[in-house]
């Protein structure tokens, strides 16, 4: 590798169209609604359960109701943006042509701040979680194992980890069911609350309003994949302008639906009870439902999923950014080469791999501070899709349409501020560092490389 693959692709000054796409055209509608599902993870509150109890104070479901609906809005204006720029870019696709080459930056820069850390973070919940069962197993060594089985996968191409995506989703909708039905049998039979209560949707004595969107702010994280999905534009056959945007909505609903159900069963099954540990409090009550067996059986099972879904899914995401924002000029010129045979962009998969290992490693005692991290760059990048909305739609366009053009981003971009503002202070100072940085990045990236003086053609 030379020192020119670490040079900016050149995109001439004020060029906002991309080169055509040399991605391989796969996946169909429903391989878009799995990509999602896998994404986001049906058992997602699985990991993060513990957590959410903690801040929602028992509310639970109240918190993922409040994330869903924040989230549709969001789900909403990607589908808007979608159809209007069928791109692998994302948030900085949509940015970078609707309001400008600065915006689009930074959007995509907080974009990686999610993307980049998600993997390492599920990563370190699967292996939280087989380190439980199997302590003599180091985590180190299985969130390698975890990221080697990922990038195998992605570097054939997407056509394959659709094929894993499909067998990851029925595995985890059968534990689901399973955790379902015992759960609602042991109520039945005088455990926990011995029948479903209000409680977890609202409890007058604690309720605050400033307590719901500091739970918000963390149930979000269950939430984080739905926007994956427009990675994929690129990769999609048929309309693909259309499928994006439903895709988007549908697996989003599906999986608020999900989460619901399963934290409603959890939160009075536990009825208050204090748990050992925020990492396992979710396998605990699984053990109320269907005993330490089932328990441990579902732990492995959940390690093992959440580690492929990581492998198979969030790397495929965040190399297609880069690849996205390489593509143009935003990124090094390596990360836009393209497979001859496969057809996937390799060299950002590569990259995101090793990034991955030395996140995983750096913050394998500190899962906690990880999840906040990635919340800020999704909701900070959330933010700025639904402000692109407004720019594009009514300022650019003139639509007319105030209630999908002004209203839906207006309310959706309120209440992630909302969200954001409840954050703690180690979020803003470490979601404002990696903001900072961005702005170097952008000097790096795109002034340096406009204001460098073009060099001289050769004759021949």
């Amino acid at each position: 590798m030379s020192y020119r693959d670490f040079e900016p692709a050149e995109t001439p000054a004020g060029d906002l169209t991309s080169p055509p796409s040399e991605l391989k055209r796969s996946l169909s509608l429903a391989d878009l609604i799995i990509y999602g599902l896998v994404f986001i993870g049906p058992i997602a509150p699985f990991a993060f359960y513990g957590y959410v109890s903690s801040a929602a104070k028992g509310m639970v479901v109240l918190a993922y109701v409040v994330g869903a609906i924040a989230m549709f809005f969001t789900a909403y204006s990607y589908k808007l943006l979608s159809a209007d720029f069928p791109l692998a870019g994302s948030v900085f696709a949509y940015a970078r042509r609707a309001i400008g080459e600065k915006t689009g930056f930074i959007a995509g820069w907080m974009l990686v701040l999610d993307y980049i850390l998600l993997p390492a973070a599920v990563y370190l919940a699967a292996a939280n979680a087989l380190h439980e069962i199997v302590p003599a197993l180091p985590r180190w060594a299985m969130v390698l194992a975890f990221i080697s089985a990922g990038t195998a996968i992605n570097y054939i191409g997407v056509q394959i980890t659709a094929v894993v995506n499909k067998l990851i989703v029925v595995v985890q909708l059968a534990i689901l069911a399973a955790f379902v039905v015992l759960g609602l049998y042991a109520l039945n039979h005088g455990a926990g609350a011995g029948h479903l209560t209000l409680k977890p949707l609202y409890q007058a004595h604690v309720f605050s309003i400033g307590l719901v969107f500091s739970a918000v702010s963390l149930s979000a994280l269950s939430f984080l994949g739905f926007d994956a999905i427009s990675t994929l534009a690129e990769e999609t056959k048929g309309d693909s302008k259309r499928l994006i945007g439903r895709a988007t909505l549908i697996s989003l609903a599906l999986a608020a639906a999900l989460f619901v159900v399963q934290t409603w069963i959890a939160a009075d099954l536990a009825n208050g009870m204090a748990f050992a540990s925020p990492d396992t409090a979710f396998y605990e009550i699984i053990a109320i439902a269907g005993g330490k067996t089932f328990s441990i059986v579902t732990a492995f099972i959940c390690a093992m999923t959440f580690g492929l879904s990581s492998a198979s899914v969030v790397q495929a995401s965040i190399s297609r950014l880069l690849y996205a924002m390489a593509r143009e000029g935003r990124m090094p010129a390596f990360m836009s080469a393209v497979h001859p045979k496969f057809k996937t962009p390799y060299k950002s998969l590569l990259f995101v791999s090793a990034v991955s290992v030395a996140v995983a490693m750096a913050f394998l005692n500190h899962f906690d501070l990880i999840g906040i991290l990635v919340n800020f760059g999704a909701l900070t990048g959330f933010l700025i899709l639904h402000v692109t909305v407004v720019v594009h739609f009514i300022i650019r366009k003139r639509s007319r349409a105030y209630v999908k053009h002004l209203a839906c981003p207006a309310i959706g971009f309120c209440i992630l501020a909302y969200v954001l503002y409840y954050m703690e202070p180690d979020a803003w100072l470490l979601g404002l560092s990696w903001f900072a940085l961005g702005l170097g990045g952008y000097w790096l990236f795109v002034v340096r490389q406009r204001n460098r003086p073009k060099a001289a053609v050769p004759r021949r």
